[in-house]
């Protein structure tokens, strides 16, 4: 479909979804953006749902000003995915094994590595700029200097909420890897820190939400949300390549006598801010629960942990800032799933998948998410599909 335009404050809102069909409170989140007088465009995808301050699946272009609180507070989350040389018939009957394999070297939750994975122990783990990265942390928001080691001992750890890492099979029977997780804890402190002192400036006291505090351009206060920003993105990068190298040692180890080889891995952010210039201007465009989708670029777009998930080809439409959507989106919010659903209607729609069945993920049961194929089919004129994943394993944290 293409984009429907609805009327803003400051500037028009393009949807590419039924506008009758989002959520109030998601309307006038989006209002709000739409009304700061730093705003240049409004993108909003079909996997959009209300968030705090921003909804997810929104894409706001910004003119020399950032809104922290419609980053998120996980600064860089995202997705990878990699195609591997195994088939479906290479894969056991029970499936039981590989996934406690893959909990056993990817901690989960709040779990962390005993000790800093080195990076340099892994054939598939790029490390350029590495040392750089790291040297770059005493530079970070006073509020975080004393807990290096704890992010060092994060990386490569997948957290809890909708963070998972799948065993997928697309329609040709081939197996892919793929993974989800951002910036863990690091990104959470500094997020929360930087929303804080946004909060906190002049200009932004008569806003209709205090959650949409910006930063603004020229300024000290933005230079080192900026330097702390790039920084957290970065972090969320290394750290699913870290868990990207874990997985692919887990396989190859479980499926020695396949001698298992891998594609070139897809990578993509979808809660984060990039520098982009659109109509002879530059912008500050924030994606959450977005991700960039310029002509050629390749993007992955997951359902839920029972339906399946899409790797994408972007088309490069500029009114949609070169974006698409990050997911399926939730239809109903977590405490909503809670109360909806049981652990038998857990079994019932993950028949198939080996992963948790308990009343910890049932706030995860695909029932609680939009239908995936319907957002893709929205936005048809934002990517092209490659391929089509169902997940047969799924850790979640």
């Amino acid at each position: 479909m293409s984009y429907t335009e609805v009327p803003g404050v400051r500037v028009p809102i393009r949807m590419w979804t039924d506008p009758s069909t989002v959520e109030d409170g998601a309307m006038q989140q989006l209002r709000n953006v739409s009304s700061l007088p730093w705003i240049r465009g409004l993108a909003v995808m079909p996997d959009v749902h209300y968030g705090k301050g921003a909804t997810v699946g929104s894409v706001i272009a910004m003119e020399g000003a950032v809104c922290p609180a419609a980053v998120g507070v996980d600064i860089g989350c995202g997705m990878s995915a990699v195609k591997t040389s195994l088939r479906a018939s290479d894969l056991p009957g029970d499936l039981s094994r590989l996934r406690s394999r893959i909990e056993q070297a990817i901690p989960v939750g709040r779990g962390m590595h005993a000790d800093p994975v080195d990076p340099g122990s892994f054939h598939a783990m790029p490390t350029a700029g590495w040392d750089d990265f790291w040297s770059r942390f005493e530079g970070l928001a006073q509020s975080v200097h004393f807990r290096e080691e704890r992010a060092a001992a994060q990386m490569g750890t997948l957290g809890s909420g909708n963070h998972f890492i799948e065993v997928c099979l697309d329609t040709e029977d081939g197996v892919w890897l793929m993974l989800h997780s951002g910036s863990r804890n690091i990104g959470k402190e500094l997020a929360e820190h930087h929303i804080g002192e946004a909060q906190k400036l002049p200009h932004n006291q008569g806003l209709v939400d205090r959650d949409l505090a910006v930063f603004v351009a020229d300024t000290p206060q933005m230079a080192a949300y900026r330097n702390d920003l790039f920084w957290a993105q970065e972090y969320a990068k290394y750290n699913r390549a870290m868990m990207m190298a874990l997985l692919q040692d887990v396989v190859r180890k479980e499926f020695k006598k396949a001698r298992v080889t891998f594609e070139q891995v897809i990578s993509c952010h979808h809660n984060y801010v990039a520098e982009e210039r659109y109509d002879g201007t530059d912008l500050l465009v924030t994606r959450k629960g977005a991700i960039r989708a310029g002509g050629g670029d390749y993007g992955i777009i997951p359902g839920s942990m029972g339906t399946g998930s899409y790797i994408v080809r972007g088309l490069g439409n500029a009114a949609a800032f070169n974006s698409a959507s990050h997911g399926a989106g939730r239809r109903m919010s977590r405490n909503a799933a809670k109360k909806r659903f049981t652990t038998r209607d857990l079994e019932d729609q993950t028949r198939g998948v080996e992963c948790r069945k308990d009343s910890g993920v049932v706030d995860e049961i695909p029932g609680a998410y939009k239908p995936i194929e319907k957002v893709i089919d929205q936005q048809r004129d934002l990517v092209e599909v490659v391929a089509k994943l169902k997940q047969v394993v799924c850790v979640k944290g």
